[in-house]
């Protein structure tokens, strides 16, 4: 008899082992996929470790405007209104005896300017000269530089930057551009930073080694409106105008329920929104 008995149960028991092995419960089969937005910052559409290898090819201050804004060396990817379309950069000229700059700007809107990063360059011999490129602490944030030493002979326009000639203030803005220039769609973040991977020259820093520093007479020039794409440290206007008119990038996370059994990795998504520029123009 308990033997019959054991039988029984030992049968119910192996049974009860394979419906839990082939039939897993409701709650084993739910998982939930986190899909993770990568946040695309507005700098991030010009790498300013690129800049160096513009400056080697420029001949003066209107050929570097133009090289910023030729989509053959894909440098400028910046689209800080997030039309789709690439920003146009300008470049005004400034500088004392010892250093000389550049102050590259934007007008996301018609009347609206943003200062988006200086070039100084400064001798530092005979046949040297150190090159800084500073971001604007509201589009990279604080203390973002670029620099690197070069030789006259590397710069072509060397020659020209140090001697007497009036500063190069471009004629262009929002809505008038050179002739020949023609605006671009956009390329993905992914695009961009593989077709700017080989051009970056210029290494990183965290604060200014410049000695005869000039003063950018775009200085304190912002863009209270125009500016959509997420800024670094921006300023309280720019805030505003953002709450009021918010970025396309979805900035929160996504939730999705699947019926796999296993729970996977969190996939990350990327969203585009940067244009490529382009056209070539004259500006010499």
């Amino acid at each position: 008899m308990n033997e019959k008995i054991f039988k029984i149960l030992a049968g119910i028991f192996f049974i009860i082992i394979l419906v839990s092995f082939f039939w897993p419960s409701e709650r084993s089969e739910k998982r939930y996929d986190v899909n993770v937005q990568t946040m695309i910052y507005g700098g991030d559409g010009l790498d300013l470790a690129t800049i160096g290898s513009l400056l080697k090819k420029a001949e003066n201050a209107g050929e570097l405007e133009r090289l910023l804004n030729d989509s053959k060396t894909g440098i400028n990817n910046l689209d800080l209104n997030e039309d789709g379309k690439v920003d146009y950069i300008k470049v005004t000229e400034y500088g004392n005896e010892q250093a000389k700059g550049f102050s590259l700007t934007v007008e996301p809107v018609a009347g609206e300017t943003q200062e988006v990063a200086t070039i100084e360059i400064e001798k530092s011999g005979n046949d040297q000269a150190s090159v800084e490129v500073k971001g604007n602490e509201q589009i990279y944030g604080q203390n973002h530089y670029h620099r690197s030493s070069f030789g006259m002979t590397d710069m072509l326009f060397m020659y020209w930057l140090f001697r007497p000639h009036p500063f190069y203030m471009s004629p262009y803005g929002y809505g008038h551009y050179p002739g020949g220039y023609r605006s671009h769609g956009a390329v993905s973040q992914a695009n961009y930073q593989q077709r700017t991977a080989g051009q970056r020259d210029l290494k990183s820093a965290s604060s200014s080694t410049m000695k005869g520093k000039a003063t950018s007479p775009n200085a304190n020039k912002s863009a209270a409106k125009g500016i959509k794409t997420p800024l670094k440290k921006p300023s309280s206007s720019q805030k505003s105008f953002q709450k009021r008119n918010p970025s396309k990038q979805v900035t929160k996370s996504a939730f999705g329920r699947s019926s796999k059994s296993r729970p996977s990795r969190p996939s990350v998504r990327r969203s585009s929104g940067f244009g490529r520029s382009g056209g070539r123009f004259g500006g010499k």
